[in-house]
């Protein structure tokens, strides 16, 4: 059990919480939500001690373990793979190695003797004697191959090495774990597995996520952080949607209301008050008058864009076809006579492990690589807009937001640049920011933009959602699902696929997958599962 008493920090001027009172409970999985820059990340590393609130006190059984999603790739690179998961349970790997330094002492003294005894009894007490199969569970889960255990954590790939500092918060089951967006870098499998393990882990979990789905899977609460304070609500994301939305809607029906029968008594006054017989009832309606508050609605931290993709013409019967696409990357086979027509009315989530394979293919529909054989058509009346998962390249210019948005809309002038940027949550002098700072969401948000203006009738988006908090994904999600004519996109967001996609097509090393049905019944079709096993074990 962890507690928080009257925890308050602030940069400057601004306060991201106050008096916050939170007493997170074992058996329970919290997850922490908020709008980017509301705190999330802060508050976990305040909860891990790893820096102090401005004022406020957090409270741990001495005899508990806090384990924390570590975010340094590099710190643990002189270290094996096994080892830096061990090193989650710092007492217990500390144990470990005196335990060994003793063992390999050519003479072994009495007092040795004594302390490996007592060594002994910690090691068994912490479960050391399970150690091995573990960590092999976890990195099993995870999706680390046995190959790599040995190996140091400098030689992994960057999203080897999430999932091994990942097998380390959750090694040694501590008491209370601090995960700050977990699901990162993993894939699907990976992700099912994760949720699997937080459902049976009975102590305490809070969770940073962007990923609504995992929120839905995990959280027996949400802590909404918004108004300066931090909000517990019993249930998942979607319950604690629904139930704020109402709460919101109940304060200004109230706020209505209130208002209508202040105007109300207001015009009575007005007409009566110099009435000598009514003299009496506008005196008393002046005093209902005074006791009528309208409550004040607190500035939430929370803004939704406004995401519309509107195309300037339908599409015709021919969208898209494609005859033996073939790509090589450095000599690495990336795709292999792919071929496809896509649909009048389609909506293709691209799924699979290989990411280089959907982005190689997205690159060449939108004419920025070149397929080495094969070719493609598009439909005389199509019109594509294309979001690239590396978007760096559009903001190596020094223009302001207005300047760089009016490049795609030459014909019209400033305010509606200001108007179009104000409505994708860029107000006032962020307008006049330089494209060159943004950040990773405030790109995207440009990007989706961009993408706006073009009225295309066919959208390609390569993994729109990185870099977006909950609220411009779920703008984003929205708008996609009412744009009428065709989608084709890669997402890890499992609600955006499994809300918007009709058709799901995989990208295997060996092979390719094409189904017309949902993502959920996708997943869960054992003739696809049994296919996939065909097709990978050839």
């Amino acid at each position: 059990m962890i507690n928080a008493s009257n925890v308050t920090l602030s940069y400057g001027k601004r306060i991201l919480f106050k008096d916050v009172n939170i007493k997170f409970t074992p058996g329970n999985c919290y997850g922490l939500i908020g709008a980017n820059g509301s705190g999330k990340s802060t508050f976990l590393k305040i909860l891990s001690g790893e820096i102090d609130a401005d004022k406020g006190d957090i409270f741990v059984d001495p005899n508990e373990r806090i384990a924390v999603l570590r975010q340094d790739q590099f710190a643990f690179d002189e270290e094996t793979v096994f080892d830096t998961v061990v090193m989650g349970h710092k007492t217990l790997i500390e144990v470990m190695r005196e335990r060994d330094l003793i063992y390999a002492k050519e003479e072994f003294t009495e007092e040795d003797g004594i302390r490996s005894g007592e060594l002994e009894e910690q090691f068994s007490e912490m479960n050391g004697y399970d150690t091995e199969s573990e960590v092999a569970v976890l990195l099993n889960g995870l999706g680390i191959p046995e190959a790599l255990r040995q190996k140091k954590m400098k030689e992994l790939e960057g999203g080897d090495k999430v999932r091994v500092l990942l097998a380390q918060a959750l090694f040694g089951n501590p008491e209370v774990l601090l995960l700050d967006e977990p699901t990162n870098h993993l894939d699907h499998k990976s992700v099912v597995w994760l949720q699997e393990f937080l459902f049976r882990f009975q102590n305490t979990v809070i969770v940073v996520s962007h990923d609504r789905h995992f929120l839905n899977q995990v959280c027996t609460h949400i802590a909404d952080i918004d108004f300066g304070k931090i909000q517990i609500y019993v249930g998942n994301y979607d319950f604690w949607y629904q139930a704020s939305q109402l709460v919101l809607k109940q304060k200004q029906n109230e706020n209505k209301k209130t208002a209508e029968k202040a105007n109300d008594l207001k015009a009575f006054i007005q007409r009566f008050s110099s009435n000598a017989s009514k003299s009496r009832q506008a005196t008393s309606r002046k005093k209902l008058l005074e006791k009528l508050t309208i409550e004040d609605m607190p500035v939430s931290s929370r803004k939704y864009p406004f995401v519309n993709f509107k195309p300037e013409r339908p599409c015709g019967n021919i969208i898209l076809e494609v005859h033996n696409l073939t790509k090589k990357i450095d000599g690495v086979q990336i795709l292999k006579n792919l071929t496809m027509t896509v649909n009048k009315g389609d909506k293709i989530a691209f799924v699979g492990g290989n990411s280089l394979a959907k982005t190689t293919l997205f690159q060449i529909l939108s004419g920025e690589l070149e397929p080495d054989s094969g070719h493609f058509r598009w439909g005389a009346t199509i019109s594509t807009a294309y979001f690239p998962m590396e978007n760096s390249a559009y903001f190596n210019v020094e223009l302001s937001l207005i300047d760089w948005l009016g490049q795609f809309s030459p014909e019209e002038g400033e305010s509606f640049a200001r108007g179009f940027l104000g409505r994708m949550l860029f107000s006032g002098d962020e307008a006049m920011k330089k494209v060159s700072v943004l950040s990773g969401g405030e790109k995207v948000r440009c990007m989706l933009s961009r993408m706006m203006l073009t009225g295309a009738n066919t959208l390609i988006l390569d993994e729109p959602t990185n870099h977006l908090d909950l609220e411009s994904i779920t703008a984003l999600n929205d708008g996609l699902m009412d744009f009428p004519e065709v989608v084709l996109f890669s997402s890890h967001d499992h609600q955006l696929v499994s809300t918007l996609a009709n058709r799901i097509i995989e990208l295997g090393t060996h092979g390719v997958i094409d189904r017309m049905m949902t993502f959920e019944d996708y997943l869960d079709n054992p003739e696809i599962n049994t296919m996939k096993e065909t097709i990978y074990n050839h």
